[in-house]
């Protein structure tokens, strides 16, 4: 396989970070309230995913490896921050549902995490596919939790009426929207079930001889294959898997 597709495969299924990785946890259950939010966020992730690991990996032999986290959060916060006026110029409704989860995209996990462990040591073309596969993955995870709670909690999808609502002062009958999936509680259920529908997938495809990616990182201790490791323990990442081995 090419290795840029590789690149988007590896984003988009095999190391989807909100289904397998399980990485950028707040603003999955926090604005997937309806499917127009949940792709709106996953969009602007995605343009400056891209955009980050393109300037991270273009400058990755110039920035000095003891300020490199510094330098790749003031790229990131400058890339939000272009980001964030163009949606409230464009989009402003948008802009105003999403509200302060646009400019915590600047300590989104996945951002920072990709330009740790793949842009800052992979040249330009494939951290750009690595950033859009990536962002695709994440897009499209937001989408379908936000599709679900959508369509089961108002009867709507992506804002039209898709399931007639009863009426019981005109006696009509219909579709009773279950509420508590445009709440908090609604985001988790439809996570879980979603996970647990890609833990039978990853399961057959173990089988098949072709598993995908083990969720790894900070949400389950594993330090050695977080590309944060360096930041939080002060160590570089192989000092960190090492001390893991051992």
């Amino acid at each position: 396989m090419n290795k840029n597709v590789e690149r988007l495969y590896n984003g988009i299924i095999k190391e989807n970070p909100t289904f397998v990785l399980m990485l950028g946890m707040c603003p999955t259950l926090a604005v997937t309230s309806s499917a127009i939010n949940g792709l709106g966020m996953g969009l602007s992730t995605t343009v400056v995913l891209v955009l980050s690991n393109l300037l991270i990996s273009a400058f990755r032999k110039v920035i000095p490896n003891g300020v490199r986290m510094p330098a790749y959060i003031v790229i990131v916060a400058s890339l939000v921050t272009v980001v964030q006026f163009m949606m409230q110029a464009y989009t402003p409704s948008l802009s105003d549902s999403l509200g302060v989860y646009i400019p915590l995209i600047v300590v989104n996990c996945i951002i920072l995490g990709r330009a740790e462990s793949y842009a800052s040591k992979n040249p330009v073309v494939p951290s750009i596919f690595d950033g859009l596969g990536m962002g695709l993955g994440f897009s499209l995870g937001l989408t379908l939790i936000g599709l679900f709670r959508e369509l089961l909690g108002a009867g709507q999808i992506f804002g039209a009426q898709v399931l007639p609502l009863a009426d019981k002062a005109k006696d009509i009958a219909g579709f009773t929207p279950i509420t508590i999936f445009v709440m908090a509680p609604g985001a988790f259920l439809v996570l879980a079930c979603l996970v647990a529908i890609m833990n039978i997938v990853r399961t057959k495809m173990e089988a098949k001889g072709k598993p995908l990616a083990k969720p790894s990182g900070c949400i389950t201790g594993d330090c050695a294959g977080c590309g944060m490791s360096a930041t939080c323990t002060g160590k570089k990442p192989e000092s960190a898997a090492a001390e893991k081995t051992e």
